[in-house]
């Protein structure tokens, strides 16, 4: 009769999405504006560090901004009036081009103020350190009053994307280009199941992947990626799992 080839492969779970969180600008860390192992969203607030200095740089920086548009308007007003002089031949061309240099000198002023106020509000902004992803929150390594530094090899703290989950999948690149031939046939099928370290089956089923496929050359082995939704939060990462894997069937079996 018609038999169903049913395969079992180990698979290890991971996290869809992963970000460690650092600062990118130096300072004291004045609160934790979360709640540890709860979900944050993209664009949370997650810290906020001391930012005296940054809003004073930013002030300095609109101040001389301010100053550099005033120059503008003095060297404007000189070189259009040294142009209607020069019209007249009551003033000497070398005077003319003179005062419309440094009008265009004075406008390069300002547009460099300008950007160093941008990079002056850019900085102030970094002191407000905000989730790039939205999953469950891990423990903060840091609290209020702790020095941070731009760029600094510990973690604040990380983001997991939980839902949907990964489960990498290690097998040898032979029964890997056997799996491949035998799920591109009409019966076979990408959908796996997990048995999970308990002996249950987890109710939803997850789809696998094969983009990315390449084999180790010390082990030989190649690592597939099956897609699991976890919208409970059940599976976590780390967690060692077993894949059921429907590929295709077997006509004329005994």
């Amino acid at each position: 009769q018609d038999a169903p080839l049913s395969l079992e492969l180990p698979g290890r779970l991971s996290a869809s999405q992963v970000a460690e969180i650092r600062p990118q600008v130096s300072g004291i860390a004045q609160k934790r504006l979360f709640e540890e192992g709860k979900q944050v969203k993209a664009g949370q607030a997650l810290y906020q560090l001391d930012a005296a200095t940054y809003e004073a740089e930013r002030a300095r920086s609109a101040a001389a901004l301010q100053k550099a548009e005033a120059q503008v308007a003095v060297a404007r007003s000189r070189a259009e009036r040294d142009a209607e002089l020069l019209k007249a031949d009551a003033l000497s061309r070398q005077s003319a081009d003179d005062s419309a240099s440094a009008l265009r000198q004075a406008q390069a002023d300002v547009a460099v103020a300008r950007a160093a106020l941008d990079a002056a509000r850019v900085q102030l902004d970094r002191t407000r350190i905000t989730a790039p992803i939205s999953g469950r929150i891990e423990v903060s390594t840091v609290t209020a009053g702790a020095l941070v530094t731009a760029a600094q090899t510990q973690a604040l703290t990380t983001v997991q994307q939980l839902d949907p989950m990964h489960v990498d999948i290690v097998q040898s690149s032979a029964e890997i280009l056997q799996l491949r031939r035998q799920l591109d046939a009409s019966s076979g099928s990408r959908q796996v199941k997990l048995i999970l370290e308990d002996g249950s089956e987890y109710a939803r089923p997850g789809t696998l992947q094969f983009s990315g496929v390449t084999v180790d050359r010390g082990t030989g082995a190649v690592t597939l990626r099956a897609i699991v939704p976890n919208p409970d939060g059940a599976l976590l990462p780390g967690m060692v799992v077993r894949t059921r894997l429907l590929a295709g069937g077997e006509s004329g079996a005994i």
